[in-house]
């Protein structure tokens, strides 16, 4: 059976095609993995200019019903009450046994109603496990809506053409807008540490706000290896690699996705699936971290590599590894015990058999560029 055939189709895929993107099965979808001008040149121009993202393969879910913030906090470490109206967070679902079945980000769309979006590869299951758990509310699949995201130092300069009140919008803020007449709801946020937006619209008008996007010089459609690139830098976790269903977010250095009503002593102390063990972590620290890498010389390290301390034992492993094109340097990040997860612990990881020096960092390794007001 052939590509096409097994996996689905986002609205742009034949303007990936006509732009020379290189097609490759990801999450059920085939997907740009990178354009002619290649994965390090798409990586810098999303830094500098502006860069297009089809993240249409992630799944877009509305959960509503009174009471519902309640019920999802059962679900997730944070206190979705605190929300404001179209504000979002970072978040993730806890699975009983402290392991973490997927990240997401929250949006609270009015008093009842809650804007999920949630990984490409995990979103069947996270309906289900939301169906399994909120039975008495209300759970929509926006399955006729697509998803892109604008990033990038120029990114602001665009969407103030097309949509102005998206620049009073802090980081992590949306509202709803028009552009050309198109019903849109925008939020600054995005997944490469710089500033920028993501922009959910229906698939009958996805093209169109599409093509005033790319009408703009500064605007290029970026592939799946830039995206990885950049999130790297950005030291920003990929579900699936450096977090899973065996770390709980203590273990995978995402501390402050707890919201602190949640931890021990606060008005909303635990409550929620895996509450045991995660704040066991929290206060008395887990037994692995994740940390960021920088590796001496030019070739990267890999996921799956093993990370030796200097007198040859194994104290961990690579889950994620690449070059960073603005660091024009190779980079990683992987788990080690906790003894030796200090910024400034020297390591090595294992690459066929030979030892590459590489030196524990403090990440980001780049310095996000968030708009925060």
């Amino acid at each position: 059976m052939s590509d096409s055939a097994k996996n689905q189709k986002t609205q742009f895929y034949d303007y990936h095609i006509s732009a020379g993107g290189k097609m490759v099965p990801f999450a059920g979808y085939l997907m740009p993995v990178q354009y002619p001008a290649g994965i390090m040149q798409e990586h810098l121009h999303t830094r500098n200019n502006a860069g297009l993202f089809d993240v249409s393969h992630m799944g877009q879910v509305l959960v509503t019903g009174v009471g519902v913030a309640t019920a999802l906090e059962k679900l997730m470490p944070v206190d979705l009450d605190a929300l404001a109206i179209n504000q979002q967070t970072y978040a993730t679902f806890t699975l009983p046994d402290g392991g973490i079945l997927d990240d997401l980000i929250v949006t609270r769309w009015a008093e009842d109603t809650y804007f999920l979006v949630v990984n490409a590869a995990c979103k069947d299951q996270d309906i289900a496990h939301l169906k399994s758990y909120l039975s008495d509310f209300t759970i929509t699949h926006l399955d006729q809506h697509s998803l892109i995201a604008l990033q990038g130092a120029k990114a602001k300069d665009i969407m103030l053409k097309l949509a102005p009140s998206t620049s009073d919008l802090i980081f992590m803020h949306g509202c709803p807008v028009q552009i050309d007449g198109i019903e849109c709801y925008v939020t600054r946020s995005g997944y490469t540490g710089e500033d920028g937006f993501e922009i959910s619209v229906s698939n009958d008008h996805a093209l169109a706000v599409a093509d005033r996007l790319l009408a703009f010089d500064d605007c290029k459609w970026i592939g799946l290896g830039a995206r990885d690139s950049l999130r790297l830098e950005a030291g920003l976790c990929l579900y699936g690699h450096d977090m899973d269903q065996n770390t709980s977010p203590i273990e995978a250095g995402i501390t402050w996705s707890i919201s602190h009503s949640r931890r021990a002593g606060g008005a909303k102390e635990g409550g929620f699936l895996g509450a045991e063990k995660i704040l066991k972590h929290l206060a008395d620290g887990a037994p692995k971290k994740r940390v960021g890498f920088l590796v001496e010389g030019r070739a990267p390290v890999r996921e799956g590599a093993e990370i030796a301390d200097n007198d040859g034992n194994i104290v961990g492993v690579i889950t994620s590894g690449g070059f960073g094109p603005t660091l024009q340097a190779p980079v990683a990040m992987g788990y080690v015990t906790s003894a030796l997860a200090a910024v400034g612990t020297q390591l090595n990881a294992i690459v066929r058999g030979k030892l590459r020096p590489m030196t524990v960092t403090k990440m980001p390794l780049i310095p996000q560029r968030y708009h925060r007001g």
